[in-house]
């Protein structure tokens, strides 16, 4: 994997999370997930129902971890 492929892959996984604890911040029982979409999250972060979707279903914290130990890695053959 390139550095910027990683830096990519991070930067997208970043914005993931945020777009996540946004969801999380607003996200009630009663509140369908298509209105909080509507109307906190699409005019922050553009995105359709179906990539709200994928990034609700993304394990996050286990990808940035994954990506943290091929930085590392990288890190001690470049050295």
């Amino acid at each position: 994997m390139t550095n910027q492929a990683i830096g990519i892959q991070n930067n997208k996984l970043k914005r993931y999370k945020l777009i996540m604890d946004l969801y999380n911040l607003h996200k009630t029982e009663d509140i369908p997930d298509a209105v909080v979409l509507r109307k906190y999250i699409y005019p922050v972060y553009p995105i359709s129902r179906t990539t709200l979707h994928t990034i609700l279903t993304t394990p996050v914290n286990k990808q940035i971890a994954e990506l943290e130990v091929v930085k590392n890695n990288q890190l001690r053959f470049a050295i």
